[in-house]
């Protein structure tokens, strides 16, 4: 999910300086030694909307430092991952065979599957190396979970594809797993190399989990709310995919026609689109949006403890700005 390049700035306002210096170290990073891997990660690197998850770390790390400036450590942290969302993107592009991502061609319709695999492996394998430099067995700990996560993620959603019988509680699993881990424990990361103490360390943790999951609980719905040229991919492909997320769970319940048309995995024409207009049609998103406001709820309660500064003031902005975009 990108976002608005406007509202972005406004909200990274106290990390810009950070985030710029980040894309630079990025490309280094990936080094020129590998002119396709390189030419890969580029445009992703530079894609809209790219720096959320940096930023967040970025803005943690700011918020528990508030006496004194971030360390090495802690922009080493937001580079680190930068490259594992990036790797996770490359692959996921491969599995749905996807051409478009924010509108620009993805790796493999640029270089193929074998190199996107290839490209994806590479980054990982570069913010391994990065991570185990970093010296701190915790933090090695946490960044290494969220790379397992998102295999266990993508393995779920295979396994899981046209469904039916999917519960509410297996998809927030996933979705934990697919994007919240990430954010939950980079967040706890930055808090650790801030030196907090182990019950804020968790807390920073259930922000990231509950943003993570609102962040993924919106996307899920803007995918049956908005064009292609917002979301930069054809809207329901989701759906499409068998992938069933919490709009089509809800809608579900009140439509049990929407599950024969899922089951035979819209096999006859018009089977999608049927199966599209039903979801809008019930209360699954309105329930999927409640769901969403939920969480982002948790999140800004999980960083009451933080003193007042602005980059706190960018977290709660940042929690409130996923749910605006839904209007």
């Amino acid at each position: 999910m990108s976002l608005p390049a406007t509202s972005v700035t406004e909200l990274f306002a106290p990390v810009k300086d950070d985030l710029r210096t980040l894309t630079a170290n990025l490309k280094e990073l990936v080094g020129a030694r590998h002119p396709i891997l390189y030419a890969a990660a580029e445009h992703l690197f530079e894609g809209k909307g790219k720096s959320l998850r940096p930023a967040l770390v970025l803005l943690v790390s700011r918020a528990t430092m508030t006496d004194q400036d971030i360390t090495s450590r802690h922009r080493r942290l937001a580079e680190i991952t930068e490259m594992i969302h990036t790797a996770s993107l490359v692959h996921d592009d491969v599995i749905d065979m996807a051409e478009l991502r924010r509108g620009i061609p993805t790796v493999n319709s640029d270089f193929g599957n074998r190199i996107a695999v290839l490209a994806g492996d590479f980054l990982f394998a570069q913010a391994s190396w990065y991570l185990a430099n970093l010296d701190n067995l915790e933090v090695v700990k946490l960044l290494s979970k969220v790379i397992t996560d998102f295999a266990e993620g993508e393995i779920r959603q295979s396994l899981t594809a046209f469904d039916t019988s999917l519960t509410l509680e297996d998809y927030l699993e996933k979705s934990f797993y697919k994007t919240a881990s990430l954010m939950a424990g980079s967040s706890k990361a930055a808090g650790v190399l801030s030196g907090v103490t182990l019950a804020q360390a968790e807390q920073l943790f259930n922000f990231g989990k509950h943003f993570g999951i609102a962040f993924q609980i919106v996307d899920d719905i803007l995918d049956f709310t908005s064009s292609t040229e917002t979301l930069g991919k054809p809207a329901g492909s989701d759906l499409r995919q068998g992938n069933l997320t919490a709009p089509a769970l809800f809608a579900l319940e009140e439509m049990p026609q929407l599950s024969g048309l899922i089951e035979r995995e819209f096999s006859e024409p018009g089977d999608l689109a049927q199966a599209v207009a039903l979801i809008q049609s019930s209360d699954g998103i309105h329930r999927a949006k409640d769901l969403a406001k939920s969480h982002i709820k948790l999140a800004v309660s999980a960083i009451d403890w933080l003193p007042a500064s602005a980059p706190k003031q960018s977290l709660i902005n940042l929690a409130a700005y996923v749910l605006e975009r839904l209007y």
